[in-house]
């Protein structure tokens, strides 16, 4: 028999990266899903397309969708700026200003949809509600009752021939814990890209993600890859 399905959200950052790894480290066969937004620059998508090919993701889709008809977030609008600190010390405990709202709805959403049409039951998302960025919807309680609406929400859920399962293997996990986990799934970290606000095509290495997933490495005694590079 062939490995199920199972369509995994991929940004191209470290904690989307090691998602797909996990995921074919379970046995699925991974779809991969990434979103043209209108987030502020490409290079995730850039990211998203090298690791998808390098993990081994059966397909890889980029979604167009805009989200800047709506604003509200320091990704999709530019007269909103990305915060900088000098240390991921200095991050707020509060909702930040790159929040973009109901972002992961909509993606899960779109998930969803794929899923139902390549008659799969498992989505992968790589939320995370320890070093993360305050965002409500990474949050474990948000996910579960995301999936209690999505099987009522499919022709496949209300037919019986599709139970759907949200994995979120990093909800509980630090960066580091993230990052070592990879590590031995063979993830090369140097692929991907977090950054909020790159120059370039550079890590600015001073915004929320960059300064996280520093932090990240530093506790496991390394350097980020990506900041190696800068």
């Amino acid at each position: 028999m062939s490995d199920p399905k199972a369509v995994v959200l991929l940004s191209g950052g470290l904690d989307s990266a090691t998602v797909l790894a996990i995921a074919r480290s379970k046995g699925f066969d991974p779809y991969a899903l990434s979103f043209r937004y209108g987030q502020r620059h490409s290079v995730e998508l850039e990211a998203a397309t090298r690791v998808a090919a390098a993990l081994g993701a059966r397909r890889h889709v980029i979604a167009d969708i805009d989200l800047r008809v709506f604003g509200g977030s320091a990704l999709t609008d530019p007269a909103i700026a990305v915060p900088h600190h000098d240390s991921a010390d200095e991050l707020s405990s509060g909702i930040p200003v790159t929040y973009v709202p109901a972002r992961n709805t909509i993606f899960l959403s779109f998930a969803l949809a794929w899923a139902e049409t390549l008659g799969a039951s498992d989505i992968f998302i790589g939320v995370n509600a320890m070093d993360y960025s305050g965002y409500p919807d990474c949050r474990r309680e948000y996910i579960e009752a995301y999936q209690r609406m999505a099987n009522l929400a499919t022709k496949a859920g209300v037919e019986g021939t599709q139970q759907l399962e949200i994995h979120m293997p990093l909800v509980d996990l630090t960066k580091a814990q993230t990052i070592s986990y990879g590590l031995k799934l063979g993830v090369d970290y140097g692929l991907t890209h977090s950054c909020y606000d790159p120059i370039g095509d550079r890590a600015c290495g001073t915004c929320d993600s960059c300064l996280l997933r520093i932090r990240g490495f530093a506790v496991l005694g390394m350097t980020d890859p990506v900041m190696a590079t800068v």
